[in-house]
């Protein structure tokens, strides 16, 4: 069944090169190489062919005249005087092998056509069984007919029987079009390098890294794309300046007057009164504390290389004295390039969720096929229906109804982890743990 254009379409699509350096090559080589040969092709075919049959032509020509000579007279004089006239005037070598028969074996060339224009010149010229060979000597041609009491042989130069140039046309197009894909990869490969560069400083701008040494430079088109993305990063740069400072001003005006209030409460006398207000006091403090943590995003923190058993080993410590069972699974020489205190903070948010709503933690880190370090945290706990898991990383969104929430959260513990995984160029998804509870899956790149 023959198969639609656009399967082959498809097909041919998924076969291209994927990176713009292949792309690039390709357009410009291609070209080049199709034509290369379209000319090599239409050069054999319509000059190196035809001079080839017509040189063969001659010389069988001239082949058949020596043997009907001979045949006309077999003497000796007769055929001395022939050989004679055949080297003065011909170029050819001419010799009488008698008793002698053709030999059966023959070496083929390596180029066909050469054989094949000089196998139906001689047919078409000679009646009598002949043989040639066109790779014993390299400067000449051996020829043998069969004639009457033994075998004549033709040594004819080489040039005589085709023309010998050709490889050397062939020679210059192949250099011509190797030089021509080494200037053209150069070129390439300096516009490309340029893109790379671009590319490699918005992903490492995009996992909060520094990008100080990148400069615009290449074809007018990129350095205006750089130029737009240094214009892009200052601004998302002064946008979380401004963020953070609005929090920090608006968190320090509020704890002015939740410290006088602690403060009243302290020196009044003990009642049950009294402890609810401290208790919604602290509450409060929390909640300011989360806020500004949310909104900070640990940006300003400078990417270290860290154990990551050791950070887990930590983080595992503020569950075990919430009384969860905690098992951890991660090898020791395990390390990744991060932001120590906000991973540890979305770590802490991950393994404290599943203490508080499970008994048993799991935690396990590894590196996965494709790279990076992988972290897994899964618990017993009730879980969260699956239609929920993008509502649960939505900042202030609570799932009582899924999962018995701690009354003192706010609902930023999943969001602000999402938040620092994304800003090291990651991310979380949550699964259905084979506990039974949630499953929250950290991939952090390499």
């Amino acid at each position: 069944m023959a198969r639609s254009p656009r399967v082959i379409g498809r097909w041919i699509k998924r076969q291209m090169p994927k990176t713009l350096f292949g792309r690039s090559l390709l357009i410009i080589v291609l070209p080049v190489a199709i034509m290369q040969v379209a000319v090599t092709y239409v050069f054999f075919d319509a000059h190196w062919q035809t001079v080839t049959s017509r040189l063969s032509e001659g010389l069988a020509g001239d082949i058949a005249w020596a043997v009907e000579s001979y045949q006309e007279d077999p003497s000796a004089p007769a055929f001395a005087k022939l050989s004679q006239r055949a080297e003065d005037s011909m170029g050819l070598s001419i010799a009488l092998q008698p008793g002698r028969a053709l030999p059966r074996a023959r070496h083929e060339s390596l180029f066909a056509p050469i054989d094949q224009s000089m196998q139906k010149a001689l047919s078409e010229r000679l009646d009598q069984p002949f043989w040639f060979d066109t790779t014993r000597y390299p400067a000449y041609v051996d020829i043998r007919v069969a004639v009457r009491g033994g075998v004549m042989r033709i040594l004819a130069p080489r040039d005589r029987a085709f023309a010998t140039q050709g490889h050397i046309f062939v020679l210059w197009m192949t250099v011509a079009t190797v030089l021509l894909t080494a200037l053209s990869i150069l070129f390439i490969r300096n516009q490309v390098r340029a893109i790379e560069r671009l590319a490699n400083a918005a992903e490492a701008f995009g996992r909060g890294g520094e990008v100080e040494k990148f400069k615009p430079h290449g074809a007018k088109e990129v350095r205006r794309a750089a130029y737009a993305f240094l214009d892009m990063r200052a601004r998302i740069q002064r946008h979380i300046e401004q963020r953070t400072s609005l929090l920090a001003s608006v968190s320090h005006d509020l704890r002015t007057p939740l410290t006088r209030l602690k403060l009243a409460l302290a020196l009044a006398e003990p009642s049950k009164r009294n402890a609810a207000m401290k208790a919604d006091l602290a509450e409060m403090e929390h909640m300011i504390d989360e806020y500004l943590a949310f909104a900070r995003g640990e940006g300003g923190e400078a990417v270290e290389t860290v154990c990551v058993r050791d950070l887990l080993e930590q983080v595992s410590e503020g569950a075990l004295r919430a009384g969860a069972q905690v098992s951890l699974d991660a090898d020791a020489a395990l390390t990744a390039a991060v932001r120590p205190n906000a991973l540890k903070r979305a770590l802490s948010n991950l393994v404290m969720n599943a203490a508080v709503h499970g008994e048993r933690v799991e935690v396990a880190a590894h590196v996965p096929p494709q790279g990076g370090v992988e972290i897994v945290v899964d618990d017993d706990g009730p879980g969260i229906p699956e239609a929920q898991y993008e509502e649960a990383f939505k900042a202030f969104g609570r799932l009582d109804e899924a999962r018995n929430q701690n009354t003192k959260g706010v609902g930023l513990g999943l969001a602000i982890a999402r938040d620092v995984a994304r800003g090291h160029g990651g991310d979380i998804t949550l699964a259905r743990s084979p506990l039974g509870g949630l499953r929250a899956v950290v991939r952090l790149p390499g």
